[in-house]
């Protein structure tokens, strides 16, 4: 099981926002069936089988370009366990639980 953070940036747009490109690729996300997947302010958490997840982040990194950006930076970090479950709540959990 692999997570991973994806962060993609439109770059030649006429707005210095670009929630709504944020929104397309979300939406190319939330039809991915298998994985999951959280919003964050910054970027979006993935979950699920490495080859599926970046099999979604392709098509993600797409939607700027077919919505006419100029020039499209993504960045991926990449965490995968072998060695025992992972998941995105555990991970919050353990780090929850040494805090207190």
């Amino acid at each position: 099981m692999a997570l991973a953070e994806i962060n993609i940036v439109p770059v030649g747009t006429d707005s210095a926002s670009f929630s709504s490109y944020v929104t397309a690729c979300y939406k190319v996300l939330e039809e991915e069936h298998g994985l999951k997947h959280q919003l964050t302010p910054t970027a979006t958490v993935i979950e699920g089988d490495l080859d599926r997840v970046l099999e979604a982040v392709k098509k993600m990194h797409q939607v700027p370009f077919n919505q006419g950006a100029a020039r499209v930076i993504t960045s991926i970090t990449i965490d995968e366990r072998r060695d025992k479950p992972h998941s995105m709540e555990h991970s919050v959990q353990t780090v929850m639980h040494e805090l207190h």
